[in-house]
C-alpha cells in the first residue's frame, strides 16, 4: 500500500507532535519550570501588551472621531500624541475621582468603627458578667482552678522566645515584601512605558508582523491566524467596552435607587459597585460587601435595607442588563458566560475570568462556523447521492 506525499507529511507532523508531547510529559516538572520562568521574564512585557490594548480602545475613538478632521501632515503627525494624552488624562481623571470620593470615606469610616469598638467591648464584657452571675453552671466553669493559677512566668518566657526568634522572620518578611513592592513598581513602569510605544508605533507593529507572517507562513495559515486574531479583537473590544457600559449603568442605578431611598454614601457605594462590577458576575458583591459594611456602622436596619435594594437591582441587571449589554455585545450565550467565568476565575483568578469570556466567544464562534460549513457540505452530499 503506497501513501501519497501529502499523506506521508500529515504522518510524519503527528510523529513530532507525539514526540513532542511525550518529552513534555517525561520533562513536566522542568517544563514548568521553564515556562514560569519565562513568564517572569516577559511579564511586564506581557501587562503592556494588555494595557496598550485597552488603552487603544478609547484611543481609537478619539482619534478617529474627535480628531478625525484634522488635515494636513502636521495634522496627522500630531493626532496620534495628542490623542494618547487625552486617553490618559480621561483615565487619570476617572481614577482619580473614584479614589477620592472611596478612600477618604473608608478611612472616615474605619476611624469611627476604632472610636467605637472600646464602648462595644465594655458592653460585651458587661453582658459577660451578667450572664456568667447569672447562670451557675458558667460562673462554676469559670471559678475552675486551673483558669485561676496561671504561670506568669512561662507566659512571660513564651513572649520573649517569640521576640527573639521572630524578629529575625519579621525582618526578613519586611525585606522581601518591600523587594517585591519595588519589583512591582519597576514592572508596572516597564509595561507602561512598553504600552506607550505600542500605541505610539502600532500601524508599524502590524506591518511587521504581517512581512513575518508572509515570510514563515503559508497563504493558508495566514488567512487562519489572521481570522482568528481578528475575531479575537474583536472579542476583547466588545467585551471590554460592554463590561464599562455595563458597570457605568449599574452604578448609575445605585446612586439614584439609594439617593431616592436617602440612604448614606450613596455616590460613594455606587462608584465602589461600578468599579468592582467590572469582575464578571461576582465582583459586585465585593462592593456590595462594603456598601453594606459601611451603612452598617450608621444603621442596621438601613443596612439590611440597601442588602435588600443589592438584589432587586442585583436581579435587573443579571437578567436584563448584563446579557444584553455584555452577552450579546461578544456573542456568547449566557450558560457559557457563566461557565467561562467559572473556568477562568478557578485557574487564573480574576485575570481569567476577564480573558475567558472572549477566549471562550471566540471559540464558540469558530465552532459554530465550522459545524454550519459540515452541515452545508453535508446537505449537499446528501442532495449530490439522491440525484445519483
Amino acid at each position: 500500500m503506497e501513501f501519497s506525499r501529502e499523506k506521508l507529511r500529515q504522518i510524519r507532523r503527528l510523529m513530532i507532535l507525539a514526540a513532542f508531547l511525550v518529552l513534555v510529559i517525561l520533562y513536566s516538572e522542568k517544563v514548568f519550570f521553564g515556562a514560569a520562568f519565562l513568564f517572569g521574564i516577559l511579564k511586564p512585557f506581557l501587562y503592556g501588551g494588555a494595557i496598550a490594548f485597552v488603552l487603544n480602545i478609547p484611543m481609537r475613538g478619539i482619534e478617529n472621531k474627535w480628531l478625525g478632521g484634522w488635515r494636513g501632515k502636521a495634522s496627522d503627525k500630531l493626532k496620534r500624541p495628542v490623542s494618547m494624552v487625552i486617553t490618559l488624562v480621561l483615565i487619570t481623571l476617572v481614577l482619580a475621582v473614584v479614589v477620592g470620593v472611596v478612600l477618604p470615606q473608608m478611612a472616615r469610616t474605619i476611624s469611627e468603627i476604632g472610636k467605637k469598638i472600646p464602648a462595644f467591648i465594655q458592653k460585651m464584657m458587661e453582658g459577660f458578667d451578667d450572664l456568667a452571675r447569672n447562670d451557675s453552671l458558667l460562673a462554676g466553669q469559670l471559678n475552675l482552678p486551673e483558669l485561676k493559677e496561671i504561670d506568669w512566668n512561662s507566659v512571660l518566657q513564651n513572649i520573649m522566645y517569640f521576640l527573639r526568634n521572630g524578629a529575625g522572620n519579621m525582618l526578613g518578611s519586611t525585606f522581601n515584601v518591600a523587594g517585591s513592592i519595588i519589583s512591582g513598581v519597576v514592572n508596572t513602569a516597564i509595561a507602561f512605558v512598553f504600552a506607550l510605544y505600542i500605541l505610539a508605533q502600532k500601524e508599524q507593529l502590524a506591518s511587521q508582523t504581517g512581512r513575518l507572517m508572509t515570510a514563515y507562513l503559508p497563504a493558508r495559515a495566514r488567512r487562519k491566524v489572521r481570522k482568528v486574531s481578528t475575531l479575537l479583537s474583536q472579542n476583547f473590544n466588545n467585551f471590554i467596552a460592554g463590561q464599562c457600559l455595563e458597570a457605568l449603568i449599574l452604578g448609575l442605578m445605585f446612586v439614584v435607587s439609594m439617593s431616592i431611598f436617602r440612604m448614606p454614601y450613596a455616590f460613594m457605594v455606587g462608584a465602589l459597585i461600578a468599579v468592582t462590577s467590572l469582575i464578571p458576575i461576582v465582583g459586585a458583591f465585593t462592593g456590595c460587601a462594603v456598601g453594606t459594611f459601611l451603612i452598617l456602622v450608621n444603621d442596621p436596619l438601613q443596612a439590611l435595607w440597601f442588602l435588600i435594594l443589592f438584589f432587586v437591582l442585583q436581579q435587573i441587571e443579571g437578567n436584563l442588563i448584563y446579557p444584553r449589554v455584555v452577552g450579546n455585545s461578544v456573542g456568547l450565550p449566557s450558560i457559557w458566560v457563566l461557565a467561562a467565568v467559572s473556568i477562568g476565575g478557578s485557574l487564573f483568578g480574576v485575570t481569567g475570568m476577564l480573558v475567558f469570556i472572549p477566549l471562550m466567544s471566540t471559540g464558540y464562534a469558530l465552532i459554530r462556523e465550522n459545524i454550519k460549513r459540515r452541515e452545508i457540505l453535508g446537505a449537499r452530499g446528501i442532495h449530490l447521492w439522491r440525484k445519483k
